[in-house]
């Protein structure tokens, strides 16, 4: 799409080759216009546009920061939901449920129930290490259900990436229903669900006042079903992800947790093309251990918004030793973005590339080739499914 013709009481700013007006401007009106993303990742000085335009322009005050916003949210909380009521919400082990959490401790204390689904689909021994971070570090009430098999078994033989996501969606709420009928029963009654729903999962599930396409289902802003009975809060729901992170740190979180890397409600599920069993999430669940660690190791964790290994259903000839072996191929994905509406794949070194490959095909059996995934989005989004 391009504008082909000025509107009256306009003028041409700027425009390229392909486009003849990508910004226009009224003075006389005080209106401008562009035909273009400033706020994405690629626009070169999408920033100091943006800033030009609230600060020089609008005249906005700089005056607001992170913890005048969870200050509100704590009084706005604390209104909603009264001296006695119960909040449940659920916790990944990821930066957005984790400062979701914590904000929501601070509002009513150990009237916030945090549960931590392990539906058998998280990273390699994170029940344990979210378990102890959360409940120990951050002083969340936070309780563990063990449903790996209910999820699984809900799962076999299903390999549509939505139909992954709404089941798994599904159950979680029919978990979180379940909780809550329990805590009414010990702590009183439960009326309110917490989620660390963020402004891209609301834009890529929800078209808005026009014809934008639904990109794929959140587990955590769409698919709720009209019997829930338990009312929603999103503290996150207007932020970007380094908006996140900047309230995490203004909340004293310490800095491991605020700086994990993103992680799917659905886990390890829709990393794994195809139908999802035990035997290849705990392959997955090795090789992906395997990536963070070096990362963190060769220092580009914290420079990478989001890293993950995918695990693809196809099978490739292999030679170990002196023996033929058909195994599984394994791609990585490593994506430097700060919005998440947009991204690039990061540039890592080969030679971290190839230590990644040379431990990966050596010591997780089921895997005898790794791949790197070049993709930017758009047009690929940073999940692959």
């Amino acid at each position: 799409d391009k504008l082909h013709e000025v509107p009256k009481g306009f003028k041409r700013v700027a425009g390229t080759s392909n486009a003849d007006f990508v910004a226009i401007e009224n003075l006389e009106s005080k209106m401008w216009g562009l035909q273009f993303h400033p706020e994405v990742t690629h626009s070169p000085l999408g920033r100091n546009v943006l800033k030009n335009f609230v600060v020089e322009i609008a005249k906005a005050k700089q005056d607001w920061v992170m913890t005048d916003y969870a200050n509100e949210f704590i009084e706005e909380v604390r209104a909603k939901v009264g001296p006695t009521g119960n909040v449940i919400g659920a916790v990944s082990g990821g930066v957005d449920s984790t400062v979701a959490a914590v904000l929501m401790t601070r509002a009513i204390g150990d009237r916030f129930h945090a549960v931590l689904v392990d539906n058998g689909c998280l990273r390699k021994d994170e029940a344990t290490k979210v378990l102890k971070r959360m409940r120990d570090d951050c002083g969340v009430n936070l309780r563990c259900v063990d449903a790996k098999d209910r999820f699984l078994g809900l799962l076999k033989g299903v390999t549509d990436p939505e139909k992954k996501r709404k089941i798994i969606g599904g159950t979680f709420i029919d978990i979180f229903q379940e909780e809550a009928k329990k805590i009414e029963a010990e702590s009183g009654k439960c009326d309110y669900l917490l989620q660390g729903t963020l402004y891209p999962d609301v834009i890529e599930s929800i078209s808005y006042k026009g014809p934008s396409a639904t990109i794929k289902t959140h587990h955590n802003v769409g698919g709720l079903p009209a019997t829930m009975k338990l009312k929603l809060i999103e503290p996150l729901r207007e932020l970007f992800k380094d908006e996140v992170r900047e309230l995490g740190m203004a909340l004293g979180i310490d800095e491991a947790s605020v700086w994990r890397h993103p992680f799917p409600g659905p886990g390890l599920a829709i990393r794994i093309l195809g139908e999802v069993t035990p035997e290849r999430v705990a392959i997955l669940q090795e090789a992906d251990d395997i990536v963070i660690e070096e990362l963190y190791k060769s220092g580009h964790y914290r420079m990478i918004g989001q890293a993950f290994v995918v695990l693809l259903p196809v099978k490739s000839v292999g030679v170990m030793g002196d023996g033929r072996t058909y195994e599984n191929v394994a791609c990585v994905r490593c994506v430097e973005t700060t919005d998440y509406m947009t991204a690039d794949f990061y540039h890592l070194p080969y030679e971290v590339m190839g230590t990644m490959s040379s431990r990966v095909i050596n010591e997780v059996r089921g895997i005898n080739r790794l791949c790197y995934d070049i993709s930017s989005k758009p047009p690929a989004t940073i999940e692959w499914e």
